[in-house]
């Protein structure tokens, strides 16, 4: 009787359990997720690889090719002012911000995280210190306060960096204490609390896990500011210095040509509006998945 039941009992549940994961499976495989990281995966594997094919200097002056050449079978998108190949500049400079999205907003994310945390599970004098220093950060515009931050450090694709550590975290900081503070009262938590659990087991293995969603969403849309600020100031000459080639870099070195060959500023422009476009599918896809149910 007993293993009869049991047996039906599994059997009964099993259909669910392949239910739940199919559905589990279909939240985080939704098609703006599948797009837009088809899409980024083109664009990373493009400026990871390509340079390796390339038998073009991408910094070099090539004065044996034909400047502002048209699209041909040797340069398949033409050449710049200097005979250069701009596909190879495309790829190279697409290096740049990629690294500058991911590694800036890596370090935003995970300074913002660990004192949204601090802020928000501590309370206190801690709490208050660390909003008032949101606040502070917060009374002046971010572009504005990025290019000070540069120009006092100079220019590059390094101070860039940094100044987008030194003020990006402030938005991280503000959804993580938020999400924390909602956190911190659910039953698990105290669960946890009545357990003996630590306030670091608590904070690392519970909170964190369930705060964490808001931010990573918020995150891919980040990477895509990310890359439109390394092109701004590059534009303005305040990031990546010539010869480096840079999306930015070129549409500023383009500009001068526009009436002439209007193929120099459009080619990094509609790149870093793809890269965009796959960043913020993925941000979409993200927010659908973590979606609450109903």
């Amino acid at each position: 009787m007993s293993v009869a039941l049991q047996e039906s009992t599994t059997g009964a549940l099993q259909p669910g359990r392949v239910g739940s994961a199919r559905r589990q499976r279909e939240r985080w495989l939704n098609p703006l997720i599948l797009g837009g990281g088809a899409l980024l995966a083109l664009i990373v594997l493009f400026v990871v690889l390509y340079p390796f094919i390339s038998p073009f200097d991408p910094t070099a002056p090539d004065f044996t090719q034909p400047p502002l050449s048209p699209p041909s079978r040797t340069h398949l998108l033409g050449t710049d002012s200097f005979g250069r190949d701009t596909l190879t500049r495309l790829a190279y400079g697409g290096r740049v911000d990629l690294l500058v999205a991911l590694i800036g907003t890596a370090g935003t994310v995970i300074v913002g995280g660990i004192l949204g945390l601090i802020a928000g599970y501590a309370g206190g004098w801690a709490d208050t210190l660390i909003m008032r220093l949101v606040d502070f950060t917060l009374t002046m515009p971010y572009l504005v306060l990025v290019i000070a931050i540069v120009a006092i450090l100079g220019p590059g694709t390094e101070n860039i960096v940094y100044a987008i550590w030194l003020v990006g975290w402030v938005a991280y900081a503000r959804i993580v204490r938020a999400e924390t503070l909602v956190a911190r009262r659910q039953e698990y938590v105290e669960a946890a609390r009545v357990v003996g659990m630590g306030t670091k087991r608590i904070v690392l293995r519970h909170i964190l896990p369930n705060v964490a969603a808001a931010a990573l969403v918020y995150a891919m849309a980040d990477m895509v500011l990310n890359i439109l600020l390394a092109s701004s100031l590059s534009f303005l000459g305040l990031g990546t210095q010539p010869p480096n080639p840079e999306w930015g870099l070129m549409v500023a070195e383009a500009r001068d040509f526009f009436l002439r060959d209007w193929r120099l500023m459009t080619y990094p422009g509609l790149a870093v509006l793809v890269t965009g476009a796959a960043l913020g599918l993925i941000g979409d896809g993200l927010a659908q998945a973590l979606r609450p149910k109903g």
